[in-house]
């Protein structure tokens, strides 16, 4: 008889142990990574963006009719949250032009309070759609409308900075003239410093030195002086009050869900590497709640500050933090300091991250005369509604929408149909080759001879793929116009997918035809 034995304590912990400290370990080892793999690089290129964020947060809050601090606020709590909850490292997320055209309306009619009970809707339905997998969605996007995406947020960016320019005087075209001068000169002597930030900080002191009079950070708007506060917004809590904010809230949602995929996308691929989409969805809804009852309004990725920080070296996400971080130390610590850069040296900047973020291969004659025709319309018809209408969404979806028609007529045509006589001339078969579905399928009942004397034809879908009712109910009506001549027609050869679509749906769709 063997007597139980009592297992030592400490042999039987060490597993557990050993796990713990492994488990440990792996933590560290990703949080080394995905902050602190690349430090100095990373904070230096915060600190450039955040300079470049400032005007750029008070701008558009004077687009949505806003005080400055309510983009202010916005850009650095959603900077400072996403860059903890977001699924793109280095990408960076703040109040933009394109959501702050949408709040326009709603802050004419009703107040800014129901500009943050918008921006906190916004950002639940978003957190909402990144659990439901949206980010899955940019699948459908095709690189086509990628392209016409990235050339016209150059063009706005772009024009953007027109303003600053035209009109003042000739100091300015001088600052921007050097700021362009030292951003791309200076990496030919060294890059241990990014050259906009040089450009920024000798073209400040340069201005404040000798006493040189041009427009700067301070004329866009008077900087906050105090952190935000967390508040309710003050508004009704009634279904009325949900009803006005939802449309802004919806239509926020997806102009930002898209705005920020599509740029986790292009840095994806500047940076070979991947990212989590739908933890990306959730994070800009995180952020977006929060910023809301911080007072600011609502945010997505920035594709100008997104470029700033790639080119400056900015690469975890630490340079996200610190893009936030020292956002709001400028502006409440070192506010006067900021309000004396000139904007000259921002639109040097500007100008620069406009032009890294053209496809400049694109409109290349060489490459132009090799891609089909079709995809080009794609590319311009995105870059001309998005530039005509401010709205990215906008473009990107008609980008689309014009792809999807394009594809479904090439595949339309891509269905073959071919037959054989038996060599006793009892048989006819035919053989269907291609996708089946609703756009390839108008023709395919004219593609039978109907009138020819053989008892029996057969049809093979060995090589053909059926999609969808529409391809199901086609396929009845030929077998039923086969039938009213007293032949007997036969389908064989379905795939699996197909044969079960056809066994569900078979003789109850044909009556439509």
């Amino acid at each position: 008889m063997t007597l139980p034995t009592t297992p030592d304590p400490a042999l039987s912990a060490q597993p557990r142990t050993t796990n713990l400290k492994t488990r440990g370990s792996s933590l560290w080892t990703r949080f080394r990574q995905a902050w602190l793999s690349n430090p100095k690089a990373d904070i230096l290129a915060g600190i450039v963006v955040a300079l470049a964020l400032i005007p750029e947060a008070v701008a558009f809050s004077i687009i949505a009719g806003v005080d400055p601090k309510v983009g202010l606020y916005a850009s650095f709590s959603i900077a400072i949250i996403i860059s903890i909850a977001g699924g793109r490292p280095g990408m960076i997320s703040a109040a933009t032009g394109a959501m702050a055209l949408v709040m326009v309306p709603l802050v004419r009619e009703h107040g800014v309070e129901y500009l943050f009970a918008a921006t906190i809707v916004a950002g639940v339905l978003q957190v909402l759609l990144g659990m439901l997998g949206v980010g899955r969605l940019m699948r459908f996007v095709p690189r086509t409308v990628l392209v016409g995406f990235v050339n016209a947020l150059a063009i706005l960016i772009f024009l953007a900075q027109v303003p600053h320019v035209v009109g003042e005087s000739w100091p300015v075209y001088v600052l921007v003239a050097a700021g362009l001068a030292i951003i791309y000169l200076l990496p030919r002597l060294t890059k241990a410093v990014p050259s906009p930030l040089v450009a920024i900080v000798v073209l400040g002191v340069a201005t404040v030195s000798f006493g040189i009079n041009v427009p700067t950070v301070g004329d866009m708007g008077e900087l906050p002086n105090a952190l935000p506060v967390i508040g309710v917004p003050m508004v009704p809590l009634t279904l009325e009050t949900l009803m006005i904010v939802l449309p802004f809230a919806v239509t926020l949602t997806f102009v930002g869900l898209l705005e920020s995929l599509l740029t986790a996308q292009i840095v994806d691929d500047y940076t070979d590497t991947t990212s989590n989409k739908d933890r990306e969805a959730r994070g800009q809804g995180i952020a977006n709640v929060a910023t809301g009852f911080f007072g600011g309004m609502a945010g997505c990725a920035m594709i100008g500050q997104t470029v700033i920080n790639m080119k400056s070296g900015g690469r975890t996400r630490l340079s996200t933090f610190t893009s936030g971080a020292t956002l709001i130390v400028l502006i409440l610590v070192l506010g006067d300091l900021v309000a004396a850069i000139p904007m000259g040296a921002l639109v040097a900047v500007m100008v620069m991250v406009s032009i890294s973020t053209f496809d400049w291969s694109s409109i290349r004659p060489s490459v132009l005369k090799r891609t089909p025709l079709t995809e080009t319309a794609v590319m311009v018809t995105t870059v001309v509604i998005v530039v005509a209408t401010h709205n990215l969404a906008y473009g990107v979806i008609a980008g689309v929408l014009l792809a999807a028609i394009f594809f479904a007529r090439r595949v339309a045509h891509l269905v073959d149909v071919s037959s054989v006589l038996d060599p006793d001339g009892g048989i006819r078969i035919y053989a269907i080759t291609g996708e089946l579905f609703f756009a390839s399928t108008n023709e395919l009942v004219h593609s039978f001879d109907y009138a020819e004397p053989t008892p029996r034809v057969i049809i093979d879908l060995t090589d053909a793929h059926v999609w969808d009712t529409s391809a199901v109910a086609t396929l009845d009506t030929v077998v039923a116009k086969y039938a009213a001549r007293g032949v007997d027609a036969e389908i064989i050869g379905l795939n699996p997918h197909s044969a079960a679509l056809h066994a569900r749906t078979t003789g109850q769709l044909s009556g439509q035809h």
